[in-house]
């Protein structure tokens, strides 16, 4: 596989056909609605009017919480356009998906998007799934302290709760 620069792009065009092709088998994108709960109480707090789902897959936060939000996912045909910034922007199993060239830039097109907080949920352990070219679907396997040095420069970190193979955190972005 051709190392990609990610000098200004969010993902390459062969990782986003990899994705596509992981989408299309029907079980990979599925679950954001098993954090519907947290967002609900973010939402009560925050009350934006704006929400956004970075990486949404198949928008089952979406249809779970039963209200408008914006989705944005670049292997998802019709989803794939570059979003609105949004209050409240939800990142569920996305970043550690991320390629390790482009994760600057993603971070900072989160944080460029986010205008209250961010609720992000990061793996730190290998996924589940293989992409088609071999490589595990987590391309970013790393622990909480190496996402740190990422994330603080961006964001100010407002909640953090680091358990075994994941971090959940609330952020505010850094202006």
């Amino acid at each position: 596989m051709t190392q990609t620069s990610c000098t200004s792009a969010l993902i390459s065009e062969e990782y986003r056909e990899l994705n596509r092709t992981l989408h299309s088998s029907g079980c990979y994108g599925q679950r954001g609605d098993r954090w519907s709960n947290a967002v609900q109480l973010l939402i009560d707090k925050y009350e934006p009017q704006t929400i956004l789902d970075y990486g949404c897959g198949h928008g089952a936060l979406a249809r779970h919480l039963g209200r408008h939000i914006a989705e944005y996912d670049p292997a998802i045909e019709g989803k794939e356009t570059l979003p609105e910034p949004a209050e409240l922007v939800v990142c569920t199993d996305v970043i550690e998906h991320i390629e390790p060239e482009c994760i600057d830039q993603v971070l900072d097109h989160l944080q460029a998007l986010t205008t209250k907080a961010l609720f992000a949920v990061i793996s730190t352990r290998p996924a589940s799934k293989t992409l088609a070219d071999g490589r595990n679907a987590h391309l970013i396997i790393e622990p909480w302290e190496w996402w740190e040095q990422k994330v603080r420069p961006r964001f100010n970190i407002e909640k953090i709760v680091v358990e075994p193979g994941e971090v959940r955190l609330v952020l505010t972005p850094r202006r």
